[in-house]
């Protein structure tokens, strides 16, 4: 008797069946969630991408197969146009964005009077919303009564400059004011990294004579290495979609030089009509993006061995 209670002690207990369940039914809200917001969106663009579909023109909607796509890469001008911009958009404004973030955050870093307001000062246009951020350089670039006249008054340049309606100006005046708006974000994720940093490396290197820049160049930079790849690639993504500085402040204009892909599906969409074929450029954009993003984190081995 004594035996047998024995073995059934030893014998591992069966988890009730009932229990299994559990986890998949606690996960169940959000993975419908997810499907809601996130799936049924992306599935019902690219069915669209392969209609005609103009709520203006009912009689003609219906199944076109790839001839959307066909007329995109071959046939329209402006959308190859848009996405040389988008291009040369992103490269610009993530590179200057990324420097001067890291100036910053390597700044506010140390321990000086006045660091608390120092960094609020710094972080405080990424808490501004883009429609106020871009009304605030609509003003600073209005030729009556922005900074253009004050600098005209004293001698620099005219009073009649207009850096939004020229085509040779409008590229780096939407350029720094983004900058305004995208600096901080950089600036507080690599700051949030620098405090991590170990100080005992800092002082052993200091002990074995390492200057600043070396000191920053073999231990800051690798420290930051994740940080760095992660909010590069965030803000890629957004600068590519960006859509509500653009809009405002130029509208994609003067003669089309500043209107990104983003922009140009917006106003096929809500100014066109053509929610088919703006349908297939969203489509464009998500495949160049995913593809962008794997291909980036695959070279930059995003998470691996420092």
């Amino acid at each position: 008797m004594a035996i047998a209670d024995a073995k059934l002690r030893r014998r591992p207990q069966l988890r009730p069946r009932r229990g299994r369940s559990t986890p998949y039914l606690l996960i169940a809200p959000s993975v419908l969630l997810m499907i809601g917001f996130l799936v049924y969106p992306i599935l019902s663009v690219l069915w669209y991408s392969l209609q005609t579909y103009n709520v203006t023109q009912p009689w003609d909607n219906g199944f076109a197969g790839l001839e959307n796509f066909r007329t995109l890469l071959f046939e329209d001008p402006v959308f190859w146009q848009s996405l040389g911009f988008s291009v040369r958009w992103v490269l610009v404004e993530v590179s200057l964005q990324l420097v001067f973030g890291l100036a910053l955050a390597l700044i506010v870093n140390e321990t000086f009077i006045g660091r608390g307001l120092a960094r609020a000062l710094v972080f405080s246009p990424w808490a501004v919303s883009g429609v106020l951020t871009t009304g605030i350089w609509v003003l600073l670039y209005n030729p009556t009564t922005g900074i253009f006249r004050y600098l005209a008054d004293i001698g620099i340049g005219s009073y009649d400059t207009a850096v939004l309606a020229d085509t040779g100006s409008v590229f780096w005046a939407v350029v720094v004011a983004e900058l305004w708006r995208g600096v901080p974000f950089f600036a507080i994720l690599i700051l949030a990294d620098l405090q991590s940093a170990s100080p005992e490396l800092y002082e052993a290197a200091s002990v074995d004579g390492a200057g600043r820049i070396r000191r920053f160049w073999h231990i800051t930079l690798p420290h930051l290495r994740d940080a760095i790849i992660l909010s590069t690639l965030l803000r890629a993504v957004w600068e590519f979609n960006n859509v509500d500085l653009l809009y405002t402040l130029t509208g994609g204009g003067p003669a089309g030089v500043t209107t990104t892909l983003p922009l140009y599906v917006a106003q096929k969409a809500t100014q066109s009509h053509e929610f088919g074929y703006g349908s297939a450029l969203t489509t464009v954009g998500f495949v160049i993006l995913l593809f962008f993003s794997i291909l980036y984190l695959r070279l930059s081995r995003f998470g691996g061995n420092r």
